[in-house]
């Protein structure tokens, strides 16, 4: 594995960010090489995606071109649509008889009660984040997706969550992660450290906050040679990460999804990626919840 200790860090695959500061929202979006294999699993109970029925077993289609996090809720998931026609007018896609039609899985995150409300992401901003991808290590913190992700709201409290990305190396496979972090529960690192203030165990919820404000949105992918059934088995490890990592996690309140990725050839046991998994989805984690409280505390 390179320097690169980021989503990148996987052969092919680029990442762009639009990030409006001032409306604190943006989307990320992740570029993905021919023939990538796709899976996903929901475990939250308020998502909002596109194109995700695409990614259950038995499906036709078995790849995808790019992937989208948006913050912006529902509205956001128009990012997508620039992100297709920036694929189409490069002819990438799955191809039918009359046309290319790319494939662009979406998820989206509730931050509209931290910036305007009235300004999500747009066709033109998924246009903008696909024209900046690229392989430079992922930038991170306030950035793209978690521009206005938030955290430790179960216990009334609104603090930055921010994106992050990280890269394991197993074996002669790489598996890297990145991660919109905007939790109802409060971020902890993968040895139980408490990275936004909140105890360990989450007590009871007096009054439940509202349902579909949070969601945390991750990517893991490796240069492995997997099936997608194969890729179930990393999408076990990559969830159990979200729950040694936030909590609470997979509430009714959350939207958590997670996406994973099959780009290359590289040899691996299934058992030793999913480890890999559930490592780099938690420091992705971890990484979000540092570079958000650092930028915070800096501006």
């Amino acid at each position: 594995m390179s320097a690169n200790t980021t989503l990148t860090a996987i052969d092919g695959i680029t990442v762009g960010h639009y990030t409006d500061v001032d409306a604190r929202t943006g989307c990320t979006v992740i570029v993905l090489p021919e023939a990538s294999i796709v899976a996903g699993e929901i475990r939250g109970g308020a998502p909002a995606t596109r194109e995700f029925g695409l990614l259950a077993g038995g499906m036709t289609v078995q790849h995808a071109n790019a992937l989208v996090l948006t913050g912006g809720s529902a509205y956001g998931l128009a990012a997508a649509q620039g992100v297709m026609q920036e694929l189409e007018s490069l002819r990438r896609g799955y191809t039918t008889t009359t046309a290319v039609v790319p494939i662009v899985p979406t998820a989206a995150l509730y931050d509209l009660g931290v910036g305007s409300a009235a300004i999500r992401p747009s066709a033109s901003s998924g246009a903008a984040a696909f024209r900046a991808a690229s392989t430079e290590p992922v930038s991170q913190g306030l950035v793209g997706a978690g521009t206005g992700a938030t955290c430790a709201k179960w216990r009334g409290e609104k603090i930055a969550g921010g994106l992050g990305s990280a890269a394991v190396q197993v074996g002669d496979a790489t598996v890297a992660a990145l991660a919109a972090v905007n939790a109802l529960g409060d971020v902890f690192s993968l040895e139980g450290e408490s990275l936004t203030g909140g105890p360990p165990v989450a007590a009871a919820l007096t009054t439940p906050p509202a349902e579909g404000e949070n969601t945390t949105l991750a990517v893991v992918a490796t240069d492995a040679a997997l099936t997608r059934d194969q890729l179930e088995r990393l999408l076990v490890r990559a969830h159990d990460a979200y729950g040694a990592c936030l909590r609470p996690a997979h509430t009714s309140f959350d939207g958590d999804i997670c996406f994973a990725v099959s780009t290359g050839k590289a040899q691996g046991e299934v058992h030793n990626l999913a480890e890999g998994a559930f490592e780099a989805v938690g420091r992705a984690i971890e990484n979000a919840a540092i570079a958000a409280r650092d930028q915070s505390a800096s501006a």
